[in-house]
């Protein structure tokens, strides 16, 4: 908590940029202190890919996971964006990091 503000850093595939924005301004309005993503890589961010040759992406996309679960230790527990149930590898982790640290969890959809 900072304050009297709960935490929460959004996890999911970047490829539902849509539902991300909502959650965050649900989350936001209901009183919490949202983190999110830094781009959606997925879903209209393709050009920070384009011109990378494969060592630099790979360096990249391990970089951005790293953030990401720098993001969890700052949060006090996650929401997942799990549009139509769907969790990848990557949202995967980051809920076993999570749950691992002692975060709650929560889901946008149930499981």
């Amino acid at each position: 908590m900072v304050g009297n503000y709960k935490v929460i850093t959004l996890c999911g595939s970047t490829r539902f940029k849509t539902e991300f924005l909502e959650a965050q301004k649900n989350l936001t309005l209901a009183g919490n202190i949202v983190i999110s993503v830094g781009l959606f890589g997925h879903s209209g961010d393709s050009e920070v890919w384009e011109n990378m040759d494969e060592g630099t992406l790979t360096k990249t996309k391990e970089m951005l996971d790293d953030m990401h679960k720098r993001k969890i230790d700052m949060a006090d527990g996650i929401y997942v964006i799990n549009v139509g149930g769907y969790i990848g590898d990557s949202t995967r982790s980051e809920i076993e990091y999570a749950t691992t640290h002692g975060k709650t969890v929560e889901y946008l959809e149930d499981n």
